[in-house]
């Protein structure tokens, strides 16, 4: 069974209890909701379609950051919602393993870790004439993983390097949400 409507809605809401300020940064969000696009969708370009990323943070401090193959960009790890995926927090596993090898038992949970992502970034996806897809947005879901330790092995079809940088390299709005929910002891 895979990510429904009602639950990116719940998602959605549950975020918005949390970050009451970002309802307007959600709003194109909301549209597509609203007028029954097929949010998790892959093939959904009327407006954008739902994507779960991975925010990892290590003992340190520092967060995963990938350069993505495609896009030529340094990004955290994530990507599209699969038919198989029963929540966004699965699919933020799933994408965190397929692109950087990190597996599920490897992170660990914060003491607060709810269905809610620490974040949720809208931004737009330029046209690959290649793949016949137009310019699009994506809504990223943004979920906060913390590891102890983490073997990173890349997958070099969409991949290509990986560092680990201080949060500080990650929009401000962005980084504030990771630190407080950091497990204690870390």
């Amino acid at each position: 069974m895979t990510v429904t409507q009602p639950e990116i809605r719940y998602v959605l809401s549950t975020y918005l209890d949390r970050y009451p300020d970002e309802v307007d940064h959600v709003a194109l969000l909301f549209h597509a909701l609203n007028e029954g696009h097929a949010v998790t969708s892959r093939k959904e370009f009327r407006v954008g379609h739902v994507t779960a990323g991975a925010a990892v943070v290590d003992p340190e401090g520092r967060v995963l950051m990938i350069r993505h193959k495609m896009l030529d960009k340094w990004l955290l790890p994530g990507g599209h919602i699969e038919p198989g995926d029963t929540s966004l927090l699965g699919a933020s596993l799933r994408e965190l393993e397929e692109e950087a090898g990190i597996p599920w038992q490897q992170v660990i949970s914060p003491p607060t870790h709810d269905v809610a992502p620490a974040d949720i970034d809208i931004h737009k996806i330029p046209a690959n004439p290649a793949k016949d897809e137009p310019e699009h947005y994506h809504f990223d879901f943004r979920y906060a993983h913390w590891v102890e330790e983490a073997d990173v092995r890349l997958q070099i079809e969409e991949v290509t390097e990986f560092e680990w940088r201080p949060l500080s390299d990650l929009p401000a709005e962005l980084a504030s949400k990771l630190v407080p929910v950091a497990p204690s002891g870390s």
